[in-house]
């Protein structure tokens, strides 16, 4: 039997018996990620919107920095929170390296850009004419603006979830910081890129198997929440 075909027959075995080392690394990887992305929505949607619905020529200077750190490469940004958190950084006497917090900190590093820049693009892209409408019709400052972030509100979750597929699949920037502690760092992606220097393929497939079904599943999240915001229109 070839290696990769009996490599995925066993990382089947491994997800369908609910493997506890291979759950518990899903497990931190989600933690992680998840709290990485709450943190990049509660700031990064009010900030986005707020930058969204001001002209374009105020801040541009802004819109410019922001959208260079959207494409901000993970092992710079790891190097940052590395420095800041080590013990001869400003933070280090925090004593959060190689913690699953500085592995939040550093994919909120990640994440907060993209959640505010297309946030920015969509309430921009329907600002005006959705806040002209609704101030026509009577509608103060404050409601026109909700009013436009509520018309924005499918592009806005489609930026939260580009932010956690960044985040979720991100592995120079955790490696980094997290040290990829067996039982206390290890996530998904670490998890993989040493299994994989092991010899241990079943190990890594499964957990990319579980990464792809996560995609699979956010994609298609927000596919249906496209669908209906579309149907609700029509």
């Amino acid at each position: 039997m070839p290696p990769l075909l009996e490599g995925i027959i066993q990382a089947f075995k491994l997800i369908i018996t609910l493997d506890p080392d291979l759950m518990r690394i899903v497990l931190l990887s989600l933690q992680v990620s998840g709290a990485a992305i709450i943190i990049s929505t509660l700031l990064g949607v009010p900030l986005g919107s707020f930058l969204g619905l001001k002209e374009e020529r105020k801040t541009r200077l802004i819109s410019k920095i922001i959208f260079t750190l959207m494409g901000l490469p993970p092992v710079v940004a790891g190097l940052l929170i590395y420095l800041l958190l080590s013990r001869q950084g400003p933070l280090g006497v925090l004593g959060l390296l190689y913690t699953p917090t500085a592995m939040i900190i550093a994919q909120v590093c990640l994440a907060l850009p993209i959640v505010t820049g297309l946030t920015m693009v969509a309430v921009r892209s329907t600002g005006r004419e959705v806040e002209e409408t609704a101030r026509t019709l009577g509608a103060g400052r404050g409601l026109a603006a909700w009013t436009v972030i509520r018309e924005s509100r499918i592009s806005i979750l489609g930026a939260i979830i580009t932010g956690f597929g960044r985040v979720v699949a991100e592995v120079g920037a955790v490696m980094m910081v997290g040290g990829n502690i067996e039982g206390h760092t290890r996530v998904m992606t670490t998890a993989i890129v040493l299994e994989t220097g092991k010899g241990n393929f079943e190990f890594a497939i499964g957990l990319g198997l579980i990464l792809l079904l996560l995609a699979f599943l956010i994609n298609s999240l927000l596919y249906r929440f496209q669908r209906g915001g579309g149907e609700r229109h029509e």
